[in-house]
C-alpha cells in the first residue's frame, strides 16, 4: 500500500483529520473519507462544476485538487450551508424560484453562486449568467437559477 499522508482541514466549521494517499482527489476524500456526499463527481475534468466547493472562501473544483493540497485549508461544502435547521438564503431562493430539477448540479451551483455574491453582492442578470457559466446544468435552462441568485443577492445584502 502506498504511503498515506496525514491531513487536517476545517470543513463546514469543524476540524477534520484524515489520512490518504498523496494522489487522492479532494472530491473523493470529502465523499469517501468524510462522508460528505453532497459534493458530486461529474466529469472528473473540471468542466461541469458539480464538484465545486469553497476553499479558503473561493470556489474551487474539488475534482482537480488533491486532498493533500487542502491540508490546513478551510472548506465549505453544500452540507455547511444550512444553519440551525434553516436553509441558507441561496438554498431558499433556489427552492422559491424553481432553481433546480434533478439536483445534480445544485451543490456546485450554490457554492459558485455564493462565491459570486461574495465578490459581487449586487450582480446584474448578465453578471449572474457569466458567474454561473462555469457550472453546467442539463435540466433547467438556467432561468430559475438566475432568478434565484438575484433574489438571494437582495436577501443577503439586506442581512449585512
Amino acid at each position: 500500500m502506498p504511503d498515506q499522508l496525514a491531513i487536517r482541514m476545517t470543513v463546514n466549521g469543524q476540524a477534520r483529520d484524515g489520512r490518504c494517499e498523496p494522489r487522492k482527489l479532494l472530491v473523493d476524500f470529502l465523499r469517501e473519507d468524510l462522508g460528505l456526499t453532497g459534493t458530486h463527481v461529474g466529469c472528473e475534468h473540471g468542466v461541469c462544476g458539480a464538484c465545486t466547493v469553497l476553499v479558503n472562501g473561493e470556489a474551487a473544483r474539488s475534482c482537480l485538487m488533491l486532498a493533500v493540497q487542502a491540508d490546513g485549508a478551510e472548506l465549505l461544502t453544500v452540507e455547511g450551508l444550512m444553519r440551525d435547521g434553516a436553509l441558507h438564503p441561496l438554498q431558499q431562493a433556489f427552492h422559491d424560484h424553481h432553481g433546480l430539477q434533478c439536483g445534480f448540479c445544485t451543490p456546485g451551483m450554490l457554492l459558485t453562486a455564493l462565491d459570486l455574491l461574495r465578490t459581487n453582492p449586487a450582480p446584474t442578470e448578465t453578471e449572474i449568467r457569466q458567474g454561473l457559466s462555469a457550472v453546467l446544468c442539463r435540466c433547467t435552462g438556467y432561468q430559475g437559477i438566475v432568478k434565484a441568485v438575484a433574489a438571494a443577492a437582495v436577501t443577503l445584502r439586506g442581512s449585512r
